[in-house]
């Protein structure tokens, strides 16, 4: 993509909409059309990018832009994409049309397809909070879709300062749940650890000063010497009389931390453990409520 056909329009500028536009603005980007579903949320979210026309609804001047980027959930793509080929129809071809889900993969934009559009998605590996841009330096870029849709999902990842990994289109799920797995469910797993110690009478703020710093240490670790080396605690000792004392303390608490504690001792024991089949045997023992 050349320098000279860089615009693009932002269709449901939520979280990542609001930030790619953003980051595009400031490397020279033309914003054309942001599209909200109220215009006084599009001209906030304009406000906050620092360019762009707001829109209340979608309309055909999302085709000033050469990149039509959508942003919206991913429960809003189908009927997203319908609409946009309902408004836009032929005028499509040849345009760029990427979505950011990273669950959901370019199939969605079939209604945009079929108005000759090349269709894609382009997902950053990354949290959004909304309040402030994130690094997006190294951050992996799962792209994936018809040819031009794909080499215009890269140059944007390339130009965001990310690394674009081209996914098989029907791996998108996969792909999304492995992130899920570190970034949601890890924030759950953190916080069930803080409210067990608050309950033993941590204060929150003491219970961050004592679990931060060994997830951190962890994730250092993992990055230094790999996953085997990094792996610590009773089941990396083998030590199953421990597991059985903690799945015997977690029935004090709600029965998802029991759960979720078993799911976790089975899954390490899984992907971590040399010989995995014996260990998932012994976590299998050690879980039961005889600890037999």
């Amino acid at each position: 993509m050349s320098k000279m056909t860089r615009s693009i329009s932002i269709v449901g500028p939520g979280r990542v909409g609001r930030t790619l536009g953003k980051c595009l603005y400031r490397l020279g980007w033309r914003i054309e059309v942001v599209v909200s579903r109220s215009h006084t949320r599009a001209r906030a979210a304009v406000r906050w990018i620092g360019a762009g026309t707001p829109y209340g609804h979608l309309t055909r001047d999302v085709l000033a832009a050469d990149v039509i980027l959508l942003t919206t959930p991913d429960t809003a793509l189908p009927q997203v994409a319908r609409a946009l080929a309902c408004v836009a129809t032929k005028d499509l071809k040849g345009k760029i049309v990427l979505h950011t889900s990273g669950a959901l993969d370019s199939s969605v934009l079939a209604p945009v397809a079929r108005c000759g559009a090349a269709t894609g998605s382009l997902h950053p590996m990354q949290t959004f909070t909304g309040r402030e841009v994130p690094k997006l330096k190294n951050v992996i870029f799962a792209i994936e879709g018809a040819p031009a849709a794909r080499r215009a999902a890269a140059c944007i990842a390339r130009q965001l300062g990310g690394a674009p990994i081209t996914l098989p289109t029907n791996e998108k799920a996969a792909y999304h749940a492995a992130g899920t797995l570190v970034a949601g469910h890890g924030l759950a797993l953190i916080e069930a650890a803080t409210q067990i110690l608050v309950k033993l009478g941590f204060t929150r703020r003491h219970a961050r000063q004592a679990l931060l710093p060994l997830m951190r240490q962890m994730l250092d670790n993992f990055e230094r010497v790999g996953p085997r080396p990094a792996w610590t605690g009773p089941l990396a000792r083998k030590d199953y009389a421990i597991v059985a004392a903690h799945a015997k303390a977690l029935r004090r608490y709600p029965r998802e931390f029991q759960i979720a504690y078993a799911a976790l001792a089975l899954l390490s024991s899984r992907v971590l453990a040399k010989d995995s089949a014996a260990a998932i045997a012994n976590v299998r023992r050690a879980l039961r409520p005889s600890g037999r």
